[in-house]
C-alpha cells in the first residue's frame, strides 16, 4: 500500500519530490516504511538516536495516523531522519493516554534523502482501524513547512486557520483486507483493551 505526500496540508502543490509512504502487512504487524527528501532543518532533536523523543512534531518529522473514526481511537507514529521516534496512543482527539512506546526503527540517510522503516505490531492499532493520514513536517519559523497526504479541502479553510493533524474528519479510508483478505481481522491489542477497561470504570 503506497501512499505519496503530494500537497501542504490545506491544499497546495509540495514544492519537492514528494514524501513516499509505504504500509507493508505482515503476520505479527505493519511495516512502515518512509523515503524522503532529507532538509536537515530543524537540526537533529537533543536526544538519542532509536530512542523515543518527546515533542518530535517540533522537528523533522513524517508521520503516520491510523483511526478508528466511529471511537475516535487512533494511533500516532512519529519518524525522524535522524533516528527519533514518537509513538502516541490517543483516545478522542487530542487526548493522548500512553506516548513513548517502544520502536523498532531503522534510519539510512544520504545528504539529501533519508529511508526509514519502523514495524508497528498490531498491538499499538487500536481495535478495528477503518482510516489513515500521513504527514509530512520539515523547515524553521517562517520556512515552516506542513504537509498532508489528505489536507484540509481549499473550499473549506478558514480565515486564519493554521495546520491540525488531528482534523480527523479528513482522513480516508484504510482497509487491511485488501492486502490480507476479506476474511482476515485484526488481532486484538491487550494495551487497548486495558484502555477501553479504564475508560469505562
Amino acid at each position: 500500500m503506497d501512499f505519496k505526500i503530494e500537497h501542504t496540508w490545506d491544499g497546495l502543490p509540495v514544492k519537492h519530490e514528494p514524501v513516499l509512504v509505504r504500509l507493508t502487512p505482515d503476520g505479527g504487524g505493519v511495516m512502515l516504511e518512509v523515503s524522503a527528501p532529507f532538509f536537515n532543518d530543524p537540526p537533529a532533536p537533543p536526544g538519542e538516536p532509536g530512542k523515543p523523543f518527546n515533542e518530535l512534531w517540533d522537528y523533522e518529522v513524517v508521520e503516520a495516523f491510523f483511526l478508528n473514526d466511529a471511537s475516535e481511537q487512533y494511533l500516532e507514529v512519529e519518524l525522524c531522519p535522524h533516528g527519533q521516534h514518537l509513538v502516541l496512543l490517543l483516545s478522542g482527539r487530542r487526548n493522548v493516554w500512553k506516548q513513548e512506546l517502544a520502536l523498532s526503527f531503522r534510519v539510512s540517510r544520504a545528504q539529501t534523502r533519508w529511508e526509514g522503516k519502523a514495524y508497528l505490531p498490531w498491538n499499538y492499532f487500536p481495535p478495528n482501524v477503518t482510516k489513515f493520514n500521513s504527514y509530512a513536517i520539515h523547515g524553521s519559523k517562517e520556512k515552516r513547512s506542513y504537509e498532508a497526504l489528505y489536507p484540509v479541502p481549499q473550499h473549506e479553510l478558514q480565515e486564519g486557520q493554521k495546520p491540525d493533524f488531528h482534523r480527523l474528519e479528513y482522513f480516508k479510508p484504510l482497509t487491511f483486507n485488501t492486502v490480507l483478505g476479506e476474511e482476515w481481522k485484526q488481532p486484538a491489542s491487550d494495551i487497548w483493551l486495558m484502555e477501553n477497561v479504564i475508560s469505562k470504570e
